[in-house]
């Protein structure tokens, strides 16, 4: 019963000495231990980086974009747009008016808000100061509970003023800075295409999102932005669910109330697209998932590449220690013994690639965090399955080298000099 042992610590103690002369292979040739596993490194650092980087891409997506379409439902004349074909279908789509967004607003039973908004972008003006490329926004009542517009100073457009259309408006932290570098801006006016209206208040910065400032605007009146602009556009229409109510069940109740009211025939696609955030999401993870796998063929390649030239190089040590071998065989020394120790050399040679790979990795993700507001973090996961992988290539790749040393004639390599 007591004979088991001693096999076990026999099996533990081989493997420990293969290990040890691994390890003083590598140290011996250092250099060319290196340049053996740039392919395993390349492969590693690959996949950490990546993952990381699409891991930060997850968070900061769904921190920063989706988040300001949560619960709001939008239609509009075009919607998500990815080829040329639904593009040329929705130029010949009518536009959305101001009287579908009142209909919506007076017929539907599951929005909390319904507001229209009109965009575009032109030059703004105060004084000698001309601003290029500032979204010009015309909205409706509700504005502030579909969209992130805290005040920093002054008041909201009110009621009054959007139905009276009134030419006064918000302007965004960015464009208040500019215009107004050291007064205060309220009460003061700026121009738009020609006309002057009354800063009433101030919108508190929002940041960037995807690189594009979010406080670079100025927001007026729907009434008083067709005035400017005119009221043949096709407008936005946004629509809030109330709240415990499904986005999708507001979705399909707006879709409902405008094919009526547009007399969309049975069987028909709208003249309208609706999206929501749950659209954008899909689209992002659509192509995370092809940069994914686009980076998962550039890995296979590397690993491909590294374990061939692992092989190679395992050939060439074989053929270095051709008489070694021989010593080793004519002391006793079995196949097994022979292709355990070559295998083992492999499997660290690659394991150490991959160690090399994950430094690398890391660092490149604490670039990316550092550089970028992309919050890049480690999954430990990667980690695990890039080390697994690269020693996995070294155990494959190592077999015919390997099993090369092991058939060798030990009279035949005694002889080699």
């Amino acid at each position: 019963m007591n004979a088991a042992p001693g096999p076990a610590r026999e099996r533990w103690a081989s493997l420990g000495e293969n290990l040890r002369i691994a390890v003083d292979a590598l140290r011996a040739n250092k250099m060319r231990s290196i340049l053996t596993v740039v392919g395993n490194v390349v492969a590693v650092m690959s996949v950490i980086a990546v993952v990381a980087v699409i891991d930060g891409m997850n968070t900061y997506v769904s921190e920063k974009v989706l988040e300001q379409g949560l619960k709001v439902v939008y239609v509009d004349k075009f919607g998500l747009i990815t080829n040329e074909d639904e593009w040329r279908a929705a130029l010949k789509r009518r536009d959305l008016t101001i009287l579908d967004a009142e209909a919506l607003k007076r017929l539907s039973r599951t929005a909390d808000e319904v507001v229209a908004q009109a965009e575009t972008v032109k030059r703004v003006r105060h004084g000698k100061v001309e601003l290029q490329n500032v979204r010009i926004l015309g909205m409706t009542e509700g504005y502030e509970s579909v969209g992130d517009y805290e005040l920093d100073q002054g008041r909201a457009l009110d009621e009054d003023d959007i139905g009276k259309r009134r030419s006064v408006c918000l302007i965004g932290s960015e464009v208040a800075k500019q215009l107004f570098p050291v007064v205060d801006p309220i009460g003061r006016t700026v121009r738009v295409a020609g006309y002057e209206l009354r800063v009433v208040g101030t919108v508190a910065a929002r940041g960037n999102v995807l690189g594009q400032s979010q406080d670079n605007f100025v927001l007026l009146p729907l009434g008083q932005y067709q005035k400017i602009f005119g009221s043949r556009e096709s407008i936005t229409i946004l629509v809030k669910a109330r709240p415990g109510v499904d986005l999708e069940r507001t979705e399909d109740e707006a879709r409902v109330i405008l094919r009526a009211r547009r007399h969309v025939p049975i069987g028909k696609p709208d003249d309208f697209a609706i999206t929501t955030s749950e659209t954008y999401m899909t689209l992002y993870q659509k192509l995370t998932r092809g940069i994914f796998a686009g980076t998962i063929g550039l890995v296979a390649i590397s690993l491909l590449v590294g374990g061939i030239v692992i092989m190679n190089i395992m050939l060439v040590a074989v053929t270095e220690r051709t008489r070694e071998i021989g010593i080793r065989k004519a002391l006793g020394a079995r196949r097994s013994d022979l292709l355990a120790q070559f295998l083992s050399e492999t499997i660290v040679l690659s394991f150490f690639g991959g160690l090399l790979g994950v430094l690398a990795g890391i660092g490149i993700s604490f670039l990316i965090r550092v550089a970028t507001p992309l919050p890049a973090s480690i999954q430990p996961w990667s980690v695990a399955v890039s080390l697994v992988v690269a020693s996995s290539v070294g155990l494959f790749f190592g077999v015919y080298p390997a099993t090369r040393a092991a058939r060798l004639d030990p009279i035949v390599a005694l002889r080699q000099e």
